[in-house]
């Protein structure tokens, strides 16, 4: 650990856009505007970690309404990891969501870790990378079904979405 002192605050928009960063470093694929929106839902759900005055860690703790919540964004820069600091800006996120069923979209490699926070595997999600217009794997999805959200209602998608959402995965 460095001899500098290590703290955590709320981030800032300015932290959130610079997590966002971090996330396409480490080859993740946020959404072109899922930051400034899941901001927006909870301006109090997004924290960084200092390492004096350098921002070295980020998490999100967006919480939805007082039973569910959704952690994310969890990121270490690599010359940080293994020394503590990630645990420490988890442990104090998370109260955050005291209360709360928690959902988690998070590394495979660190599912144990999860386990030993309390998550446990809701399911397991397939991700399609998109190449110039072209979705790869494509003979995994039923094409012909295939529709633009901005197509559809609005709330069908929220029907549609509600049977699943808070079962993403759970807290205990």
């Amino acid at each position: 650990m460095s001899e500098q002192k290590f703290s955590i605050k709320v981030a800032r928009f300015e932290d959130v856009e610079l997590a966002t960063k971090w996330a396409e470093y480490e080859g993740w694929n946020p959404g072109l505007y899922d930051a400034k929106f899941y901001y927006q839902v909870d301006t109090s759900g997004f924290y960084m970690g200092y390492l004096g005055d350098e921002p070295i860690a980020s998490i999100s703790v967006v919480k939805y309404d007082d039973d569910f919540g959704f952690l994310g964004f969890y990121i270490v820069k690599p010359e940080y990891r293994g020394q503590g600091y990630g645990y420490q800006l988890w442990q104090q996120a998370l109260t955050h969501l005291d209360g709360c069923n928690v959902g988690l979209d998070g590394v495979v490699d660190q599912q144990d870790n999860y386990k030993k926070s309390g998550f446990k595997l809701a399911h397991r999600n397939i991700r399609f990378v998109r190449k110039g217009g072209v979705i790869e794997n494509i003979e995994q999805v039923d094409a012909e079904n295939i529709k633009p959200l901005s197509s559809l209602e609005f709330n069908d998608i929220k029907k549609y979405c509600a049977a699943f959402f808070q079962q993403i995965g759970r807290r205990f």
